[in-house]
């Protein structure tokens, strides 16, 4: 399980990001709707990008081998991955 993160570790990447999304995002919401920002919960830097594959770049370059939250901004965990997945809750 060496390249593996372990469940503890996804948890606690879960809720650090959580806790950084809440006190930044009245500043991305909803100017910057639909884009995405990566949080690296480690030093609390967000990483905006039009695309999640952009946020996390910048994010990848500024902290390698780190884990990254990612949101999409204005949309709700279930919405973000209904979309990705191409479900409908109609």
């Amino acid at each position: 399980m060496s390249n593996l993160l372990s469940k503890a570790k996804i948890q606690k990447v879960a809720e650090e990001g959580e806790k950084i999304y809440a006190k930044v995002k009245a500043d991305y919401d909803p100017q910057h709707n639909g884009q995405f920002l990566a949080i690296d919960y480690e030093s609390k830097n967000v990483y905006l990008g039009k695309t999640s594959e952009a946020a996390l770049k910048q994010a990848r370059v500024a902290h390698p081998g780190h884990v990254f939250y990612l949101v999409k901004i204005g949309f709700d965990a279930v919405e973000t991955l209904a979309h990705s997945l191409n479900l409908s809750f109609a």
